[in-house]
């Protein structure tokens, strides 16, 4: 019904154009009484009608794909915001307690509200530069509780993974994408391990690789984000900042009056 009410509303402006341009030609032609001329120009435009309209469907698409893109980044974004409420920031707190560079690695990645997009370049390089190694052992029982509490956060969450893979505007998103395949292996791998206690050396080091792509692919992807976050929504950014995982004396209180004015 829709459909056609849009469609009857379209012939309808469509008539008043052309009834419109009938009027106009008919005036001018008892204006100047010259209807040679007129159908001679009329001729001329018309054998240029085909270039002009080529010239604005051209425009007219290049803007409505603008707008659907910038639609979908937005809506891409709100997604990769929800993960990170969800799931990253707490993968990002828990296996950063397992860098070997975590002094250095919090040094470049604690953002404030005087940041700028060179300020995010800057921190990109420095951190792919870092090559992070983690710290997961064998017979180490904070290894072994972390897989485990991992195990259990990612079987919670992965009802709320798998409806992420379910908006298709993420296959544009080639990193992020990435990103939840490697929680999602890493989610199956200590799935299918009934037991995280006493593992082998051999497996340890098979899981460190699994937790490692995932921290890395986390970061890369979190830094995106607060900036996205610091360009366009300053409120979301503020308590972005004063939860940042990689911040060992973050706090969520607002302190002192200058802190409130990141609200803004």
């Amino acid at each position: 019904m829709k459909i056609l009410e849009r469609f009857s509303w379209n012939i309808k402006i469509a008539g008043i154009l052309i009834f419109s341009s009938l009027v106009l030609y008919i005036v001018q032609t008892m204006i100047f009484r010259e209807p040679k001329t007129e159908l001679f120009y009329i001729g001329i435009n018309m054998v240029f009608l085909p270039i002009e309209a080529l010239i604005v469907v051209i425009i007219i698409q290049t803007g409505i794909n603008e707008r659907e893109k910038k639609l979908m980044l937005e809506k891409l974004n709100m997604v990769i915001g929800a993960f990170f409420s969800e799931v990253g920031t707490e993968l990002l707190t828990e296996i950063s307690k397992f860098d070997s560079k975590s002094t250095k690695t919090s040094k470049i990645l604690i953002i404030n509200s005087r940041w700028e997009d060179e300020d995010f370049e800057h921190a990109k390089k420095n951190i792919n530069s870092l090559a992070h190694s983690l710290m997961i052992i064998p017979s180490n029982k904070e290894v072994a509780d972390f897989l485990y509490q991992s195990k259990l956060f990612l079987q919670d969450k992965r009802m709320f993974l798998l409806a992420l893979l379910e908006n298709p505007n993420l296959l544009e998103h080639e990193t992020f994408t990435d990103l939840l395949r490697a929680v999602f292996h890493l989610t199956e791998e200590l799935d299918k391990r009934e037991n995280t206690y006493d593992l082998p050396a051999s497996d340890c080091e098979h899981l460190k690789e699994d937790v490692q792509r995932v921290y890395d692919l986390l970061i890369f992807e979190w830094l995106n984000y607060m900036e996205h976050l610091k360009n366009n929504y300053r409120y979301l950014f503020s308590l972005a900042m004063r939860t940042n995982p990689f911040d060992p004396n973050k706090t969520v209180v607002i302190k002192t009056v200058e802190s409130s004015s990141n609200l803004d």
